[in-house]
């Protein structure tokens, strides 16, 4: 029995495969069960034009088998088999598939795919195995052959003794060691894992015999081990079926089976798509976010398959982060797959699904806040956030997409609205979008400078979130209509001709006062003013520019630590009584126009939620003011 040589660079391609193309050693089952999928394939496609044939998939299976006492797997089939030739060609030349010939030989474009296509799978075996031995026994043949091999070393084929038609895979298991603990694949419990997670939708039964703890007969206390044969996998998935004969409990329940997460899903999207790509897709829109969301390890993707086959568990391409937390799996024939099945190649195809897949979570998200409100207020709570990132992100490209699905609270609602619900109510004189930002809606309630456009009668928006400036900044306009805090410089808000002159000549006259007051503050105001928005309060903070007192507050905390300062204005009521004592300062007691301008400065970061720059002498001026 002459030891036959690997072709194709052997040593050098199977030390490749084993050690570099697959990234989980639990891949090997995967990739054999795939394999005797094919088998069963062949047949199948053989009986569609053989008459002699029939095909009645009932008497189709695939058996896993394990005994640890002799440290050997097993891997059966009833497919096609392989004769001494077909051993030869397809097993002895590495990376050369049997299945991808018999798919161009019989142009196979039927609904069913078969998946192998590469020849490079069956290898994986060596990475869990010292002795490989395949047994097989070909359709139309009566003679039956082995193939075994211990590696790059090479192979042999002798003939064997086989009665059914079919192939053996069996595998003598590694012996463990510190790093790896091959006996695992021995376990019965590690085996219905590993089919259970990649090889589910196999489209054949995969049997294991499964020893169960059962009561023996006329025993009330006593157990015995019982051994008993089990399909393990699904066989047909969800996303395969009539979306007509599915219920919201039967996508809940897959939901929960693929531990997508412990809520129940908001909204579920079944897809099918047959055109210039084919898929199915199954999203999930979670009620509740991920613990891990917003960390390092919370990682986004959807789970794809290629025919049935999980080819990887989470594929980040087929979501946009703005949509990270959207569930859910993929499956395609179409797609192109590298060697190992474990790669994705960027091509068409993938980026047609992806585009595909973008624009159904878009639809489906303004149909929720459509047509059932109470729903995407509670989604919105869990993932309005990620959404208003979107916008910032990319330097706003995606802003078209996203700029309706966003909220914020409203001042006269008392509830989240919409842009598009703001702007319909607009009177027909508001020239703009108006936001005030603080830490919380009460706090911002209080604000002073949310007076004058209150008075007006006019809607505010509340930012709460350190984002929200950031996004309305890269959103810029909703429908022509220009986003303006209520703390920037120009409100835009028309005031009276006579009111405007007297603010102007006010101005002038205590011009001297104002100069003063900005030179006791220095560098940290850009100006001191007559406000023209305070009603009741003596003093706030305005901003001039770009960058407002909020991005300063947030731009400030980041680990680089941006030393970033807003424009400030010091805004003063003339017509509150405070104005009066600081007039009388001026004129008498300069020290302590000093001690008022420094109290009304940090009066003013407090009611921005700045910190003040030494609390400790702000204590003591007002000390000084109580003596």
């Amino acid at each position: 029995m002459a030891k036959k040589q690997f072709k194709a660079e052997s040593k050098r391609i199977l030390e490749m495969m084993i050690n570099s193309i697959y990234s989980h050693k639990e891949i090997f089952l995967r990739e054999l069960i795939s394999n005797a999928s094919d088998a069963i394939d062949k047949i199948y496609y053989k009986a569609l034009t053989d008459d002699s044939l029939s095909f009645n998939k009932d008497s189709y299976y695939i058996k896993v088998s394990a005994d640890k006492e002799t440290r050997t797997l097993k891997i059966s089939d009833t497919g096609i088999g392989m004769t001494k030739e077909e051993l030869e060609n397809n097993l002895g030349v590495i990376a050369k598939s049997g299945s991808l010939a018999f798919k161009n030989e019989n142009e196979i474009k039927d609904g069913f795919d078969i998946i192998g296509q590469f020849g490079v799978g069956f290898y994986s075996a060596f990475m869990v195995a010292d002795v490989v031995t395949v047994i097989s026994k070909a359709l139309g043949s009566d003679e039956a052959y082995k193939w075994e091999s211990k590696g790059a070393d090479g192979y042999t084929i002798v003939p064997f003794e086989k009665d059914e038609v079919g192939t053996e895979i069996i595998l003598k298991i590694k012996e463990d060691t510190e790093e790896e603990k091959y006996g695992d694949y021995l376990e019965e419990y590690r085996l219905k894992s590993i089919i259970k997670k990649y090889s589910d939708f196999i489209r054949y039964p995969i049997k294991m015999d499964i020893t169960t703890s059962k009561l023996k007969d006329d025993s009330e206390n006593e157990f015995e081990d019982v051994v008993e044969e089990q399909v393990i996998n699904s066989m047909v998935p969800i996303w395969r079926k009539n979306k007509n004969e599915l219920k919201d409990e039967d996508y809940e329940n897959f939901y929960a089976e693929k531990r997508y997460g412990f809520d129940k899903p908001i909204k579920h999207i079944h897809i099918s798509v047959d055109g210039a790509v084919r898929y199915n897709a199954i999203l999930f829109i979670p009620e509740k976010i991920p613990f891990d969301y917003y960390s390092k390890e919370f990682e986004k993707g959807l789970e794809l398959y290629s025919n049935g086959v999980l080819i990887m568990e989470k594929c980040p391409d087929l979501l946009p982060d703005y949509f990270s937390f959207i569930k859910g799996m993929v499956d395609s024939e179409d797609l192109s797959l590298n060697i190992s099945r474990e790669i994705l190649q960027h091509d068409r195809q993938l980026k047609l699904i992806a585009k595909n897949i973008k624009t159904k979570i878009k639809n489906e998200l303004q149909k929720l806040l459509k047509d059932d409100r109470a729903k995407y207020d509670e989604f919105y709570k869990s993932f309005g956030r990620q959404l208003k990132y979107g916008i910032y992100s990319d330097f706003g490209s995606n802003k078209a997409d996203l700029q309706d699905l966003i909220m914020f609270y409203s001042s006269k609602e008392k509830k989240m609205v919409t842009l598009d619900e703001y702007v319909s109510k607009m009177p027909e004189e508001q020239k703009y979008i108006y936001y005030a930002v603080g830490e919380t809606n009460e706090r911002i309630d209080k604000l002073p400078q949310t007076e004058l456009v209150a008075d007006k009668g006019y809607e505010i928006l509340y930012f709460t979130e350190d984002i929200d400036e950031f996004a309305i900044k890269m959103l810029m306009t909703y429908k022509d209509k220009e986003f303006r805090s209520v703390s920037s410089g120009d409100l835009g808000i028309e005031a009276d001709e006579t009111q405007t002159d007297k603010t102007d000549t006010d101005q002038d006259a205590n011009k001297e006062l104002f100069d003063y007051m900005k030179g006791v503050l220095g560098d940290k105001v850009k100006d001191v003013r007559i406000s023209k928005r305070l009603k009741s309060h003596p003093v706030c903070l305005t901003s001039e520019g770009e960058l407002s007192i909020e991005m300063e507050k947030v731009l400030s905390m980041m680990p680089d630590g941006q030393k970033v300062k807003a424009d400030k204005i010091l805004e003063i009521n003339i017509n509150h009584d405070v104005f009066k004592s600081l007039q009388a300062a001026f004129t008498s007691d300069k020290d302590k126009l000093t001690l008022y301008t420094n109290l009304l400065y940090n009066q003013a970061l407090l009611i921005e939620g700045l910190p003040i720059n030494d609390p400790v002498e702000f204590t003591n001026d007002i000390c000084k003011v109580m003596v």
